[in-house]
């Protein structure tokens, strides 16, 4: 028996639901029905969209429907991380321009603090504590590249950001071997489930209709199909993010991407002594195959990163289940980083999918000929950023609608993205596999020969996912 297992859950969705239980399931849909806005998908992006309508428009008929019950994809499975990061940022200043990419990263910075607000407001308690995100160097080669991304996010705007020494790191956390780290105040942790269970009742208390146990199989335009019925509506929203393959068309849209984590037992004062960790960031770090992590509100450590990145044909995982040697490498990255774990138990594995675009870009869509909406792709950081997504769908709606015109959010650069399809099987399988096992070549070598500059496998890995 492996190290972690006695004892440990391994699934059952996340720890997050083991902590705060399982939802009651409501009503699925009973039959044919219409509506004046159909949200396919009951986690951020659909419950916040929805919440964002309903308060703006309250006399709109909205129908949320979900395959399984709110938050079961990564709404209910992710890591907890509210922070400011957007995929694609840089890209569109290509495309668009930069001073277009730095409206978004504003945009992105305000949105940690409009979750916060909006759950305060609401009465929902997620276990929020907004102590920025930590990111440390652990290499020579990695601390070159934490340097050179502070410098490229100050060249943004984010003029708050700080670069710490070796000293200075380890005055706020103690990760072996760490050479330095930067630290932005645009970051929160909270509890995911906590968060998207409170905004589930807050839109249902609105009257919001939501059906779950309804998966929808097409989505066409002004259809919502499903096998119970069909909901007609002028506007059909798909916010289904890495679960969007299984609908019909849609399987080389968005690639779901794996992501694994553990939760450790409770630790004791003693030991978070040895940690430190006062300031309760988020932390990351500058692996090319990174890890992200955050100390919990009962004094856990709940710690993810990439296991078994995807599976062939775009399937899903069921309910979270985890390799044991997925489980074993987020382990050691646990005690490579806080030798004084190494005893320490791991009481829980799971696992979930997030979209990726061919481009990782994440994008916000409204065809206005069809009706029919999207937004996702968020490549991991959709904690906050479906929360903007969820509001610049509320602006397209009701632009398109007459019911408001052009707003800052509307004229974001990821607005209207269109990108090309990922490639058919079996090369969508071999090319994902073989960049991820790239990239754990490249941290391995850097951290058995030290040197300032990024292995060059990462960077052609980099090019041939279409990253960079």
């Amino acid at each position: 028996m492996s190290s972690w297992a006695s004892g440990a859950v391994n699934g059952g969705v996340s720890f997050w639901y083991a902590d705060d239980g399982l939802p009651a399931v409501r009503e699925p849909l009973s039959g044919d029905a219409t509506a004046d806005v159909v949200i396919v998908g009951g986690g951020y992006t659909g419950l916040w969209t929805a919440y964002y309508l309903k308060k703006s428009s309250p006399f709109l008929r909205i129908t949320v429907l979900e395959q399984k019950f709110c938050g079961y994809g990564a709404s209910g499975r992710n890591g907890g991380w509210l922070y400011n990061g957007v995929a694609g940022r840089d890209r569109y200043a290509k495309l668009r321009g930069r001073e277009a990419a730095v409206r978004l990263q504003r945009a992105m910075n305000d949105t940690v603090d409009e979750v916060i607000t909006v759950a305060a407001a609401e009465g929902i308690d997620a276990d929020v504590h907004k102590g920025g995100v930590l990111e440390v160097a652990t290499t020579p080669a990695q601390w070159a590249r934490l340097r050179a991304f502070h410098e490229h996010e100050v060249s943004y705007g984010e003029q708050d950001r700080e670069l710490f020494g070796a000293r200075e790191t380890a005055e706020r956390i103690r990760v072996a071997y760490a050479v330095g780290s930067a630290w932005t105040p645009h970051g929160a942790r909270v509890h995911p489930v906590k968060l998207v269970k409170g905004l589930a009742a807050i839109v249902a208390a609105l009257g919001v209709t939501i059906h779950e146990s309804t998966p929808v199989t097409q989505i066409r335009p002004k259809h919502a199909v499903t096998p119970y019925g069909t909901v007609r509506a002028p506007y059909v929203l798909r916010c289904t993010e890495g679960f969007t393959a299984s609908l019909k068309g849609q399987r080389r849209t968005w690639l779901p991407m794996n992501s694994s984590m553990i939760a450790t037992e409770p630790l004791t004062e003693a030991q978070w002594a040895a940690i430190g960790w006062a300031g309760r960031e988020t932390l990351g770090d500058m692996a090319h195959a990174y890890m992200y992590a955050q100390r919990t509100a009962d004094g856990r450590i709940a710690l993810g990163g990439r296991g078994v990145p995807y599976r062939f044909g775009s399937r899903t995982d069921n309910d979270g289940r985890t390799q044991a040697a997925t489980v074993e490498a987020l382990r050691e990255v646990l005690t490579r980083f806080f030798p004084a774990l190494a005893g320490v138990r791991v009481e829980h594995a799971w696992s979930g999918v997030l979209g990726v675009p061919r481009d990782w870009c994440a994008t916000v869509t409204l065809d206005r000929g069809t009706g029919l909406g999207w937004a996702g792709g968020y490549v991991g950081s959709g904690v906050a950023t479906a929360n903007l997504a969820a509001r610049t769908l509320r602006d397209l709606v009701r632009q398109d609608s007459g019911q408001g015109g052009r707003t800052a959010l509307t004229d974001l650069p990821w607005v209207d993205h269109r990108v090309r399809k990922w490639e058919p099987e079996p090369l969508r399988w071999l090319g994902v596999q073989g960049m991820y096992a790239t990239y754990r070549t490249a941290d391995r070598r850097e951290r058995l020969r030290p040197d300032l500059r990024s292995s060059r496998l990462a960077r052609v890995a980099d090019r041939v996912s279409g990253r960079h």
